[in-house]
């Protein structure tokens, strides 16, 4: 990435970035005194080239597991300073259009008219700091936004539902299921926090817990500070557990394949050591009150063509007919429209992950937005197709970015009616 032409070419855009919100910069100080407007001019640039010369040593840098936590810190923030930049942008460019336009109109008027500053006559402030400064604003909420968001990355919220399917045994209605995913541990710094993440679903006295993969971001290694915690998870029915597409360690630059097989397979005695039942594309009869119903757990599976396709829902299905109820659980929501709502329609339940409503969004009543839905059409929460269900949990942990906005780490709670 450092050496690619693009990794360049973004360095040059943001130093061009700079330079162009800098003139904007000049005009909502302009009215200020000399000493608090070079002030503020020589702190624009040290931050600027700091953030500039800190994006391209940092690919160069090898950081140990504590110290990448604090890197991901940083290329968040500076990733957090470009698009507020980019939004300040888009208002400085509608008021360069605009002065463009007056200019053209103007030499074709003929006017003695020059607008060429940017300045109009009239009260009040000029429409050229009007926009620039509401360009600024909009930038700085941004910025403030991804900052107060770091303080969310451990605010996890219980989500409560209760569904009802025509196919349900009597006997596993009133059950109780936790449902969590994309834990993440190698993202974690506070383990007192996590503890207390924990102890959250615990405090739901489940039936059942089921967790839809990425346990780790690349290593087993990652789960060493966190197994005894996670190890603290049970419930009458059992744990169970699948993959997701970081587990694999597909980020990683292994020496060998072999290598990269042996991370994977210790990652598996980690779900052992911790009691979780590891599904590999294979179904499991869960029992309650002398009725039996179908756990189905997939490898990752994705119809994204980025993402690894290892799960074999055929494989993972036969046998499974003759169970009258069927939940699903696999690392990507894409599988479900792809898939399973096309082949696999007595599946009644599937619940994923893998989104994280991008860690940042709006979730109010009557309005849900993240942009990660112009990827992904199922992103967060229930959705519903006939008489099939998928509920996409929003992730417990973070990764890339270490905060939250809008959409907190999540614990839902199913119970069957």
């Amino acid at each position: 990435m450092r050496n690619s032409p693009f990794w360049w070419i973004l360095i040059g855009f943001m130093v061009l970035l700079d330079i162009y919100f800098f003139q904007a910069l000049k005009v909502v100080t302009s009215h200020t005194s000399q000493k608090i407007r070079t002030g503020i001019h020589i702190a624009y640039w040290v931050i600027s080239v700091s953030a500039i010369l800190l994006l391209i040593l940092l690919p160069y840098i090898h950081f140990e597991r504590q110290a990448r936590i604090g890197r991901s810190t940083v290329f968040a923030l500076l990733a957090g300073l470009f698009f507020a930049k980019i939004v300040a942008s888009f208002f400085f460019l509608l008021d360069d259009t605009r002065r463009a336009v007056q200019w053209v109109v103007g030499k074709i008027m003929t006017t003695q008219a020059s607008v060429a500053d940017g300045k109009e006559s009239g009260e009040g402030i000029s429409r050229s700091a009007f926009l620039s400064w509401t360009g600024m604003i909009m930038g700085g909420t941004l910025f403030g936004t991804l900052l107060y968001g770091f303080g969310n990355k451990y605010r996890y919220q219980v989500n409560k539902i209760r569904l009802a399917f025509a196919e349900l045994p009597e006997a596993f209605k009133g059950l109780k299921l936790v449902h969590i995913s994309d834990i993440h541990s190698g993202s974690f710094n506070n383990k007192k926090a996590v503890a207390k993440g924990v102890e959250k679903i615990l405090a739901e006295r489940p039936d059942i817990i089921l967790f839809t993969g990425d346990l780790v971001n690349n290593l087993a290694s990652e789960m060493d500070s966190y197994t005894d915690i996670f190890s603290r998870l049970n419930a009458p029915m059992g744990v169970y557990s699948v993959l997701g597409n970081h587990d694999y360690g597909e980020y990683v630059n292994w020496d060998s394949a072999e290598q990269k097989l042996e991370n994977l397979v210790k990652l598996k005695e980690v779900h052992a050591a911790m009691g979780w039942r590891l599904l590999m594309n294979e179904h499991v009869a869960i029992e309650r009150n002398g009725t039996q119903i179908a756990l189905i757990g997939i490898e990752n599976w994705s119809a994204k063509a980025r993402f690894p396709k290892y799960g074999d829902l055929s494989k993972a299905y036969k046998g499974a007919e003759k169970y009258s109820f069927k939940i699903l659980l696999n690392h990507d929501p894409s599988h479900w429209k792809a898939e399973v709502c096309e082949i696999y329609r007595d599946i009644n339940l599937m619940l994923s992950g893998h989104t994280h409503g991008m860690q940042f969004g709006l979730e109010v009543p009557g309005l849900k937005w993240s942009p990660v839905q112009y990827v992904y059409k199922e992103w967060a929460g229930l959705y519903e197709s006939r008489n099939q269900k998928l509920y996409v949990n929003r992730g417990f942990g973070f990764i890339g970015y270490p905060g939250r906005v809008g959409i907190l780490p999540e614990i839902t709670v199913i119970e069957f009616i």
